[in-house]
Order: structure tokens, then sequence, then C-alpha cells
């Protein structure tokens, strides 16, 4: 193959081959490009010729989308940080409060949303490390060139429109100066540019801005070295770098390249997870792509009805009276006038009912629950009431099954998710906690509770050890109250407590992560239905917990329910007042 002399030429063909299909299996050619144009076309009701006003377009896409975003998203609660350190392991509630403040403070909970939507729009989400705290969800549709049967294989370009304030910020990064390769300075490209963005080079659509643009390719992969500017270079040595470069037109009219910045690169910047994975093309199947036969023709019906309704709207008379016309003017008729008609002739209306609509109708209905099942989206969870007569339970059996496929897509996103923490996110975190930290956070119940008995223990010790100190011996009962009022006050004050992390006292804790999607996996009704029948059981047979056969039953329920077992373990049959022997009458005196 031959390799092109510069990045630019590199750079240009690859955009043009970007834009051809490539084949995925015999009678099956794909093209991302196209793949991604029409997923955002249809998601957002507009047909891939574009609008038009003659065209409705009736949307059975996006509420699905939006559905599958609630199923198959998670929220930063959800991801649990911890100390894997048995030493340490007591500071992870405070580890884990500061994650939740912090990962918002930085963006995090909205990372994870553009995460999981492009995931589901476009069957893959690509994240990029950029060095900060938070990472970039790359839009695909900002993608100029990959490879289109495996994103991560082969060298990726990113198309940016940065306007100049954009790109002078970059000169922190090192763009436009002359030791990093670069052929232009930033001032010396902004000239140059134009007021316009170019869209889409292929079709050469530019959209006129009030302000500049500058059109920016950021490339990364596995390229020649001579790319670089490496001296004395083999033409067929190649290295990992990244490449930053612009393109402006001279006062010929010709597409002139830049350099912005290049070097070489350590390791790949770039994290793929694909929702169900289709071998030989670089995205899964999206969650729009699998609605794009339902949408097509649900559009189909809806422009037939349309058609049948213009026709219907028409009012067209037929009449025996052969000089009808020219004896009567029959336009711009004003309402009561009168028009004359021979003697022995009639005068009608047209029959131009729509009677065959109910069959496009029906059609627009199959088609929708034909989406309704590709996307796992069940009248139930989609909000809709289920028809009369249908039984509770099978109501609620529908409703799993169908959250059953979200659930397994989530439980891929946590594992990614993990990973990216692991590799790129958690290092930042340690750089904070090492400094002193205080912060609000809010405690739920159980963690309430485990901080009371840690803070009741504490000051009941200091004050066992006092008395002692004192020369006093303390007492049983005294202890006790102490313990009481010092849970009691604490539990009495609001949920919403101040936390201090000392300087250096997280410096050697190994810190961990978890996406715990456990509570997003359950049924919320389900599990509050569950909860009922066990507090009923409970409450209607105490004593029942005291047989062995019978807690065993228990726990087998709870652990059958999908319930954990450790939650209930609290629950104890009451102890029964032991029975007293009848106690024997002194003996009286008999008076006789």
């Amino acid at each position: 193959m031959n390799v092109p002399n510069t990045i630019y030429d590199y750079i240009k063909t690859e955009e043009t081959n970007y834009a051809l299909p490539v084949q995925v299996i015999d009678q099956w050619e794909w093209s991302m490009k196209e793949h991604i144009k029409l997923s955002v076309l249809y998601k957002n009701s507009v047909y891939s010729t574009g609008k038009d006003d003659q065209k409705p377009f009736k949307n059975i896409t996006r509420p699905i989308l939006n559905l599958q975003y609630r199923a198959e998203g998670f929220d930063v609660k959800d991801i649990e940080m911890f100390v894997d350190d048995a030493r340490y392991y007591y500071k992870s509630l405070v580890i884990r409060k500061f994650h939740e403040k912090w990962a918002r403070e930085h963006g995090l909970d909205d990372f994870i949303d553009e995460m999981v939507e492009s995931y589901i729009d476009f069957g893959g989400a690509l994240v990029k490390n950029v060095n900060q705290i938070k990472p970039e969800v790359i839009p695909l549709q900002s993608i100029a060139f990959c490879d289109q049967t495996d994103i991560l294989s082969g060298p990726i370009a990113i198309k940016h429109f940065y306007s100049p304030d954009q790109l002078l910020d970059m000169e922190e990064y090192g763009w436009g100066k002359p030791e990093n390769n670069a052929t232009v300075t930033l001032e010396e490209l902004i000239i140059l540019a134009q007021n316009e963005k170019i869209k889409d080079s292929q079709d050469g659509k530019t959209t006129k801005t009030p302000g500049k643009y500058i059109e920016i390719y950021e490339v990364h992969g596995n390229l020649p070295e001579k790319f670089i500017g490496e001296k004395n270079s083999d033409s067929e040595k190649y290295c990992s770098q990244m490449q930053i470069v612009a393109f402006y037109t001279d006062k010929e009219g010709k597409s002139q390249g830049v350099t912005l910045f290049s070097g070489k690169e350590k390791e790949s910047i770039f994290k793929l997870i694909l929702r169900d994975d289709i071998y030989g093309r670089a995205l899964g199947l999206g969650g729009a792509e699998e609605l794009f036969e339902p949408q097509v023709w649900v559009n189909y019906d809806i422009i037939r009805i349309k058609e049948m309704l213009d026709e219907a709207a028409k009012i067209i008379y037929k009449t025996t009276d052969g000089s009808f016309a020219k004896r009567n003017n029959t336009k711009d008729l004003e309402t009561g006038e009168i028009l004359t008609l021979a003697d022995g002739t009639d005068i009608g209306q047209v029959d131009n009912f729509p009677r065959n609509i109910s069959m496009f109708e029906k059609s627009i209905s199959d088609w929708e629950a034909h989406a309704q099942q590709m996307g796992s989206a069940s009248d139930a969870i989609m909000g809709e009431s289920p028809k009369s007569g249908t039984p509770f339970k099978l109501q609620e059996l529908v409703t799993n099954n169908s959250q059953g496929l979200h659930d397994y897509r989530r439980g891929k996103l946590s594992t990614f998710l993990d990973g990216i923490y692991k590799d790129w996110i958690i290092p930042h975190l340690k750089t904070e906690i090492v400094n002193e930290q205080k912060f609000l956070a809010e405690l739920d119940v159980k963690e309430m509770q485990t901080i009371a008995d840690a803070i009741t223990e504490k000051k009941v010790n200091e004050g066992v050890m006092e008395t002692i100190l004192n020369g006093d011996i303390p007492n049983a009962e005294d202890i006790e109250l102490a313990r009481t009022e010092s849970r009691e006050k604490f539990l009495s004050g609001d949920n919403k407590k101040f936390f201090k992390i000392f300087k250096d006292e997280m410096k050697d804790v190994a810190v961990d992560v978890r996406v715990n999607i456990a509570g997003k996996q359950e049924y919320m009704r389900e599990r509050v239905d569950k909860l009922v029948n066990v507090f009923r059981q409970v409450l209607g047979n105490p004593a029942a917990l005291a047989e062995p056969a019978m807690a065993d039953l228990f726990n087998k329920i709870i652990e059958s329910s999908g319930l954990e077992q450790i939650d209930f373990s609290g629950i104890k049959a009451p102890e029964q007042a032991p029975q007293q022997a009848p106690q024997e009458q002194a003996p009286q005196d008999v008076v006789l």
C-alpha cells in the first residue's frame, strides 16, 4: 500500500475512505458514517433527505431511547469507593462520602450520562483520557476517520472546530510551538481562518458563522515516523504518535495543511465499550439502529394517512348537468349562494372517504409493538397502563423480563466504568485526599447508626478511663446510661454531618472501586411488595422464628426473593419470660 508523503495527504485520503462502506459479511455492507448520521437524524425526527413539511415524522425512536437511558444508566452514588486494606477498611465510609461530593464537583455524573447515551444511541462509547479528573466522551459524529472494522486497531482522527479564544487556550498544551514540530503559530493560523465551518469535506457544505472557526484534526495512532519529522527515518518505520493539524484555503483557493503539534505517544489514551458486539464492524448494534426498520415503515404509513386525509379534506362535486360549470361561477363561492341546475339533472358530492385508513393505522400499531419488542420497552416500563383484565402477577413478570436485558447491559457498563476509574480517575482522587479536606455529607439510616455506634463506644470508653484515673470504680448502670444518651444525642440531630480528613491521613491507603448496580437492578415496586410480605409474616407470628426449622425456612424465603439476608439478621424471636413455679403457701394454723 502506498503511504502518503505527508500527514496532510494522509488525513485527506483517509477521510475520503471513511465515507466508503465495509463488508461485514456476505450481502451486508455497513458504513459507520452513515450509521451515525441516521441514528442522529431519526432520534431527532429528521428524514435522511432532510426536513419536509409535507412528510410527517412520527418518532417512535426517541421514547424508547429515553427509556433505555433511564433503565441502563446509573448515578454517582452507585459508585462505591472503599479501602482495599483490612487495617484501614473502616475509612471506607469517609472516602465514599468524599467521592460523592468530589465527583459531582468535577462533572463525573455528566460524564456517566454522556457515556451511557453514546453507548445506547450508536452501539458504542469511545472515551478519551485528557489527563483531567473528568474523561472525555468522544462525540462519534466528530470522528473524521477510523478503522470501520475495529476502532482501536487503527489510527483515529477527531475533527474539532475551535474559536480563536478556544484555540489560544491550547497554547498551555504546547500547540503552535516550534519545539513541538509546529509549522505555524496559533496567532498566524487565526489570521488565515475564515468565518465558516466545513461540516463535511466530502459534500463541501459550509455553515457561515458570525466569527472565525478553525478546523482542527486531532490524530492518534501508529503512523510513519516521517510524519513527525524524524531525521534519517526509515519510510517503513512506524511509531505511536499524536498529530494536531489544521487546514486553510490559500489565495489560489487550494487547501493547505499546517501542523500545530506532533510527537510520540507512550500509550493509547482511548477506551471503547460496545453494545451488542457485531463481529466485523467498529460499533455494536445501536439502540437507534435496531429501530431503523420500524421507524421507516411507521413513517411510510403516516405519510399514506396524511395523503388520504388531504384527499378527504377536498370537497368535490359531480353533476349530470353538462353545462353547469359554464352557467355558474363555481369559484370563490360564498355561503348561501344560489346555483342554477338544468331540469332533470342532479348534483352531489364525490365520495372520497378514506376507507382504507384503518389498515394503515393497524400497520402503525404493529410496527410500534415490534419496536417496543426490539427495544425491550414493554408497556409497563414505558409507563403505559396495562390492558383491562391483565393479572397483576403477569404484569409484574412481563416487567421483570423486559428489565432483564437492560440489567445485562448495565452490568457491562459498570465493568467498563470500573476500569476507567482504576486507570484514570482514582489517581486524581488519591492526590486530593492526602490533603486536608472538610466537607458536608448526607448519611442514610445505616450510616447514621454505624457512626453512632462508633462515636458512642469511643465516648463511653473515654468516660470509663477518666473514672478509673480519678480512682473510682465505673458503674455498669452509669456506663449504659452514658451509652444511651450519647447515641440518642447523635441520632436526634440532622442526617447531614461534617467530615474532616487530616493531611496525609490517607497517604498510604489503597483505594479501590466497585459499581454497585444492585439497587438499579431491582424493580422497586416488586421489592417493596416483598418487604411488606416479610414484615407481615414477622409481625403476625414473631415467636415462630424461635423454631430452627421455621428460622431456616424464613432465611430461604429471603434468599429466594433476591433480598439480602444480612438486612434481616437482626430479626429475632421475642424472648419469653421464664415461667415461675407456683409458690407454696405457708402452713396456716387451724383454729378449732
